[in-house]
C-alpha cells in the first residue's frame, strides 16, 4: 500500500500505541489492503481505525492488553480454521483478538477478509441473510 493511501488519522492512533501493539496493528493494516487493494481507511467514532469497500469490512481498536480485530460481516463467513474468539452470536461483527507475541494467521485471515469483501461487493451481509432466510 502505498502512502498516499494511508489514512492520516489511522496513522495517528497506530503511532500512538505501545510498540508491540503498533507493530501489530501495521501487521493487520497491510494484511487487510492485501485481501483486497481497493479497501479504504477512514476514522470513525472520532479516532477509531474502520476499513470499507462497499460497506464496512473490518475496525481496529486497541485495549490495554491486546488488539481487537472487528469482522463486520453478520457471522455470515465461514471460520473454518477457527481463528475468530468472539462475538459468535453478535448479529453485527466477530472478533479476533491478538495479544502481545500472538500470531497472526495471515493465510485464514485473508480468506475471511475477501469473503467479507465480496459479501460486500454482493449487497452487503444484511441483504446476503434476509434473501437466505426468506
Amino acid at each position: 500500500m502505498s502512502d498516499s493511501e494511508r489514512h492520516p488519522g489511522v496513522d495517528a492512533y497506530v503511532n500512538g500505541l505501545p510498540d508491540w501493539q503498533r507493530a501489530l496493528c501495521g501487521r493487520l493494516r497491510d494484511l487487510i489492503h492485501e485481501a483486497d487493494p481497493a479497501i479504504e481507511e477512514t476514522i470513525q467514532r472520532r479516532v477509531q481505525p474502520y476499513f470499507v469497500l462497499d460497506g464496512t469490512v473490518c475496525a481496529l481498536l486497541a485495549a490495554k492488553d491486546h488488539v481487537n480485530l472487528f469482522l463486520y460481516d453478520g457471522g455470515i463467513v465461514p471460520d473454518p480454521h477457527g481463528i475468530i474468539t468472539g462475538g459468535h452470536g453478535n448479529t453485527t461483527a466477530r472478533t479476533i483478538a491478538f495479544h502481545e507475541g500472538d500470531p497472526v494467521p495471515a493465510g485464514p485471515l485473508l480468506e475471511l477478509l475477501r469473503a467479507i469483501v465480496a459479501d460486500n461487493r454482493a449487497g452487503g451481509w444484511r441483504r446476503l441473510k434476509a434473501s437466505r432466510s426468506g
